[in-house]
């Protein structure tokens, strides 16, 4: 029961969170950010321990949001912050969502957009936007929220108390602005639901390769934004066409052991093939406005090839190389130069594609990037240079923190030589 129940309580963290800050912060407002936290985490600490004991309830949700809402009451009636001539007047609002499934559920929705929108308010800095984002609306971790944003989990942890306070200063309501004010806030928001996509997809800690949770949880948000007319645009088109294709592979990530499948030993009779045409339809109505295509819809073909081909082999690497080149054009990253290593491998061949390597060695930081170590430990297999591949491969589950990613480099480790 303790680990059904722990299993549950995690589920909820990655899914509900952000929705029971979110309702809490558009009722009682940004100036006790702070408070809503503190009785939210504190929540689902009572929530692992009582159900531990209890059965779970019916609505989960609906408990954890009584629960925060009525320990908010009581700390802000301890603070002199809310009157306290009725306290059951006080207390009157949070049945109402509960009570009927369908208020409850807009409510969520409503709320959930409003506060999205008001962490990209243009008054806080484009890293103070994503923080706030990232863990108030996707109940990140100083840690994933370090690896998305490249940083250091220190620098992320002070970003955020600094973020906050900005917020509770500057921020006054939560709303939804109208046409133009949403439209200048909206590259920010896709930007966020990306980077709670991608973290989700490709599990920077823990015993997952793919935390659902937080995959469906985005692909619902970028739905939910494009239900707003002012919101529909073709970056926001190839977004969900990215996140459909990606999502339509879950089952084929993980072979019959549980051990991570990279894509060239995946089952592809396992690929969703209901979403990849919705990706596809998505993909189709993404065209660009200003015929400069985003990253999202270049990252969305890419996936789309993958999706398409009937076996690794066949895969069109020439185009995907084309895109991948296309992108960094557009705007350079380190990170995109070093994906595009493994398609210009499979264009050019090993021996050049280590070259590339080599020059990107020497100008950018890879030093900590497992990435980085176990791509190269790839091409050197194929020219085979095997102690040059031990090292490689050494280094990289050295710095590998995804405990199914490190198992599958030692499983390659110890193949050498055999």
């Amino acid at each position: 029961m303790g680990n059904n129940v722990n299993q549950t309580i995690d589920h909820l963290f990655r899914t509900e969170y952000g929705k029971v800050v979110a309702v809490l912060t558009h009722k009682y407002g940004p100036s006790h950010l702070q408070r809503i936290e503190d009785v939210t985490q504190d929540t689902f600490i009572k929530a692992m321990q009582v159900w531990a004991y209890q059965s779970i309830p019916d609505r989960p949700t609906a408990w954890l949001y009584r629960v925060a809402n009525n320990a908010l009451i009581d700390v802000l009636r301890r603070e002199r912050k809310v009157s306290l001539q009725d306290p059951q007047e006080a207390k009157k609002g949070e049945h109402g969502h509960v009570d009927s499934e369908t208020s409850w559920d807009h409510t969520i929705s409503d709320s959930q957009l409003k506060m999205i929108f008001a962490c990209c308010h243009p008054v806080l800095s484009q890293e103070h936007q994503l923080v706030l984002s990232l863990k108030l609306i996707g109940g990140f971790s100083n840690k994933e929220l370090a690896e998305a944003l490249l940083k250091k989990e220190e620098a992320v942890a002070k970003s955020f108390t600094r973020a906050k306070k900005k917020f509770r200063e500057k921020v006054q309501l939560l709303h939804i602005p109208v046409q133009m004010g949403l439209q200048s806030r909206l590259f920010r928001v896709l930007q966020v639901i990306y980077l709670m996509f991608s973290e989700g997809y490709k599990a920077t800690t823990g015993v997952q390769i793919v935390k659902k949770d937080i995959c469906y949880e985005a692909l619902r948000l970028a739905l939910l934004l494009r239900k707003n007319k002012y919101c529909q645009h073709p970056n926001l088109e190839a977004l969900i066409a990215l996140m459909c294709f990606h999502t339509s592979r879950f089952e084929a990530r993980l072979d019959e052991n549980g051990a991570l499948a990279t894509l060239e030993h995946q089952d592809r009779s396992k690929y969703n093939q209901e979403l990849i045409q919705i990706g596809i339809h998505h993909l189709e109505n993404a065209g660009t406005l200003d015929k400069t295509p985003s990253n999202y819809h270049l990252e969305a073909a890419r996936s789309y090839y993958h999706c398409i081909a009937k076996n690794f082999d066949e895969t069109d690497w020439k185009s995907i190389l084309y895109l991948y080149d296309v992108q960094l054009k557009l705007q350079y990253t380190p990170m995109v130069a070093l994906n595009r290593i493994i398609p210009y491998a499979k264009v050019r061949g090993p021996k050049k594609a280590l070259n590339q390597l080599e020059k990107l060695e020497q100008g950018s930081d890879f030093d900590e990037q497992s990435l980085f170590y176990a791509i190269k430990a790839e091409l050197l297999a194929e020219l085979n240079r095997s102690k040059e591949q031990t090292e490689a491969l050494q280094k990289a589950i050295g710095h590998v923190e995804n405990e199914l990613v490190k198992k599958h480099l030692e499983r390659k480790l110890n193949l050498i030589g055999l």
